[in-house]
């Protein structure tokens, strides 16, 4: 397994991302072990305690919880508290220079769902 690391931002951080990107997509359900320490640290040939304070960061987040001697697991309703909160950031954060961004290149929704790779027909539009 190979992973590109972005310089500007901690390898910790990004691997936490990765966990969360996982969680949303569905590739880990609630009740579901996270790749142990050990595993993950020699997969992306990182230090185990980076991966261990990543993984804290998702247990300080209440995303997943320590089992003794198990090891660690996505807790029940970690998907929808992910998505309320990745909602809320990106609305907060992300929107508003998109927004802004799409006003000065005079693009509106229809035209955007027009372009989407996988969107559905709109307003009674027809694919063909």
């Amino acid at each position: 397994m190979t992973i590109t690391w972005n310089d500007s931002v901690p390898i910790y951080r990004q691997l936490r991302e990765r966990v969360v990107a996982m969680i949303l997509d569905g590739a880990l359900n609630e009740g579901d072990p996270l790749p142990s320490v050990r595993q993950v640290a020699a997969d992306f040939q990182i230090n185990p305690l980076t991966v261990s304070k990543a993984y804290q960061e998702l247990v300080d987040d209440q995303l997943v919880e320590k089992r003794r001697g198990l090891g660690m697991f996505v807790i029940d309703g970690a998907r929808e508290a992910l998505l309320k909160s990745e909602r809320e950031r990106f609305l907060r954060e992300e929107w508003p220079a998109l927004y802004a961004r799409l006003q000065r290149l005079g693009l509106d929704l229809k035209t955007l769902m027009r372009e989407a790779p996988d969107a559905a027909p709109a307003d009674g539009e027809h694919q063909s």
